[in-house]
């Protein structure tokens, strides 16, 4: 059996549909002794980064629907490290989190897309031992 760990994605099974998990794709950006947490990847939010109305200013760009933890933040992760500054490296190349003003403006005037660039609104999480639990019970399979 493959190892929780951050930097992995997991996908949901069949166990799970009917929950707002149904189908979902996740990338786990932290998993320790307090617990798991991620986003899910794979679900839009149903509203442009323009259409929220702190960014109305912005550009069209897709935003995710990260998870349904503090849902009233938005998050991010970016290869734009160049762009971007102060976020957490995860995996090569992989940030999370940075200055939201430079994130806005790599968007819209240094032409970062969404493959560089990805917005959540909420996040995933699970307490210690929890998504573990859930893993062994058939909920989660590793997708890789």
């Amino acid at each position: 059996m493959s190892e929780l760990k951050a930097g992995i994605y997991i996908k949901s099974t069949a166990a799970l549909i009917g929950s707002f998990f149904e189908h979902t794709t996740i990338f786990l950006f932290e998993h320790n002794e307090k617990g798991s947490t991620g986003f899910t990847t794979n679900k839009l939010f149903g509203k442009s980064l323009h259409e929220l109305i702190e960014f109305n200013h912005s550009k069209p760009f897709p935003l995710m629907d990260g998870g349904p933890v503090d849902r009233e933040h938005l998050f991010v992760l970016h290869k734009r490290s160049d762009l971007i500054d102060g976020g957490k490296q995860l995996t090569n190349g992989l940030y999370l989190g940075g200055n939201m003003e430079q994130v806005i403006e790599a968007i819209n005037t240094s032409g970062a897309n969404d493959q560089e660039i990805q917005l959540f609104i909420g996040y995933c999480g699970w307490d210690v031992g929890e998504l573990q639990a859930e893993v062994e019970e058939g909920s989660w399979i590793f997708s890789y």
